[in-house]
């Protein structure tokens, strides 16, 4: 494992270590691309989130040789100076075509170049470049390849400090929801009123205390609303909180420092003491399924042995399917996790997608089965983040084993 820093602007640092990966690889290099931020893993390589940059980009760091920029004339000024190599300016479409031209001319015959393009889409985060520019690309004579690779190795994996900012989002967020279900007891107890949005409030002014920030607010789902994985509470359709609920609790968020990584996890609470059957059957079904992936990660480990995210989906996948809930887990069991809460890295997928790419040291995911039964007014999910550290996978938060009882009397 190579010690590129990961994170925003990573490739600024990596320049040598990129090249060196590009030769290992058999590549001429790579073509990073952007227009309007359409390509965030462009933005992510050198450090352009936040700058205002308009017009098309090219930025090509050759397997040999300086790395060279093409941009807009009347964004010469807006493009950092901190990111390395030759820069060409182009005006209009036609000079455009020249540069492009220009810039790929020295890379040998039929280069093959790495972009963020993904063969049939088969992987979205990794298919970012239109179709168009594609076209234009390869009508140059260049062998367009996906940089999955890549993107994995130099932006996606963790340094000692993201790992660090990871544990304090996890203890803070995991505060948080144990305070929110704290909230919801004393409330019902007090008959005092207390609903999804209340309780969304409430964590999202704990976040603002703890100064952390989310790109979305928590999921709080009561009852059937858990049964749909992406509710969102609205004040259209205010739902109170009541004695014998279920109510389930999703929250994400991260610190504000600029290579800070996200922490994401999700519990569910009964308001009484006895959950019904049914649901204490479907969570101890959706636990069992969390565990077998983490054990799953954790024997490869042990084993010498790298998985493809789509294995873990798969082995969670059949065992909730061999209890009779595989039609009612209908989503990948897991994610990438980074900067942003979805990264770009592998994610645990053979439903979506069928997710190839390896599951190498530094990168980091949650395992999140769910089992959802809307018509029945219940849904269950249980979440947690595993960090494949070099001592092995690593999960940092409390794990959850049952249905949190809610005092409500």
């Amino acid at each position: 494992m190579d010690t590129t820093p990961p994170g925003p602007g990573a490739l600024r640092a990596g320049i040598p270590a990129l090249q060196a990966a590009l030769r290992e690889e058999g590549l001429d290099g790579w073509l990073l691309y952007d227009f309007h931020g359409q390509n965030p893993t462009a933005l992510d390589a050198l450090g352009l989130r936040g700058h205002m940059l308009t017009r098309r980009w090219y930025y090509l760091v050759p397997a040999q040789g300086e790395p060279q920029l093409l941009l807009h004339a009347i964004e010469l000024g807006s493009f950092p100076r901190e990111v390395p190599g030759r820069r060409t300016a182009y005006s209009s479409w036609q000079s455009l075509d020249r540069a492009l031209r220009d810039l790929l001319a020295p890379l040998p015959k039929r280069p093959r170049l790495a972009m963020e393009y993904f063969p049939g889409a088969a992987i979205p985060y990794l298919s970012r470049v239109d179709a168009g520019t594609l076209e234009t690309v390869r009508g140059l004579g260049v062998e367009v390849v996906s940089s999955a690779a890549l993107v994995q190795r130099f932006l996606c994996r963790w340094s000692p400090h993201q790992l660090a900012s990871h544990v304090r989002a996890l203890r803070a967020i995991d505060e948080a929801k144990d305070a929110a279900f704290e909230q919801i007891g004393v409330a019902l107890r007090r008959g005092a009123p207390v609903s999804e949005l209340s309780i969304q409030k409430f964590l999202m002014d704990r976040f603002a205390e703890g100064k952390l920030e989310t790109d979305h607010a928590p999921i709080v789902a009561v009852n059937g609303h858990a049964g749909d994985p992406h509710y969102v509470p609205s004040e259209k359709t205010p739902t109170p909180i009541r004695r014998g609920d279920l109510v389930l609790i999703d929250l994400w968020a991260r610190h504000t420092g600029p290579e800070d990584v996200y922490a994401d996890i999700t519990w569910v609470g009964f308001c009484g003491d006895r959950p019904g059957p049914k649901a204490e059957e479907i969570f101890r079904v959706t636990a069992e399924g969390r565990d077998v992936g983490l054990r799953t990660v954790q024997t490869a480990w042990r084993e010498g042995r790298v998985l493809q995210g789509w294995q873990v989906d798969r082995a969670v996948r059949d065992h909730i399917g061999s209890r009779g809930y595989g039609e009612r887990f209908i989503h990948r069991t897991g994610h990438s996790i980074g900067h942003a809460v979805h990264g770009d890295g592998a994610n645990l997928d053979d439903l979506e997608t069928h997710d190839t790419r390896e599951l190498v040291e530094g990168l980091a995911f949650s395992i999140e089965p769910g089992i959802y039964l809307p018509d029945e007014g219940l849904g269950v999910r249980s979440e947690i983040d595993v960090v494949l550290t070099p001592e092995g996978p690593q999960v940092f938060s409390k794990v959850q084993q049952e249905i949190v009882r809610i005092p409500c009397a």
